[in-house]
């Protein structure tokens, strides 16, 4: 296991932790999630996976009866009516492990927060540009 003392190194590390189902489950919840967001970096952030693209994108973890996803609570609002048969909370959703994970509609979220991302990283640098001016 390639834990740091503060935890994992990696997404892979993090992956390996878990027994052989769980890990497919988590491969093809990062395999969605790069192809919606190819440019989006992978890192550890709150000792979860994480993409990162201008700011925390998205995070996902397993758990003992299912995989977590945090697309913040502007990608569960924008997608409430299609994630109200998941449990969930503000900013997360529980896909439930004895269950097809929903890949397309995750597929459609992290886009959507890419989209949202990158307009917020235009307005920044936006910002910065008036600035220097």
């Amino acid at each position: 296991m390639d834990k740091t003392p503060g935890g994992y190194a990696s997404i892979d590390a993090y992956i390996a932790d878990y027994p052989p189902g769980i890990q497919e489950k988590l491969e093809a919840m990062r395999r969605t999630i790069r192809e919606a967001a190819p440019e989006a970096k992978e890192i550890i952030s709150y000792q979860m996976p994480t993409f990162y693209l201008n700011g925390n994108l998205v995070h996902f973890a397993a758990f003992k009866q299912h995989i977590g996803f945090y697309p913040a609570p502007s990608g569960i609002e924008a997608f409430r009516e299609e994630l109200a048969a998941y449990k969930g909370a503000k900013g997360s959703v529980q896909f439930p492990l004895d269950q097809p994970l929903p890949l397309e509609l995750v597929r459609r979220i992290v886009a959507f927060r890419a989209e949202e991302n990158l307009a917020k990283g235009k307005k920044k640098t936006a910002a910065k540009n008036r600035e220097q001016q």
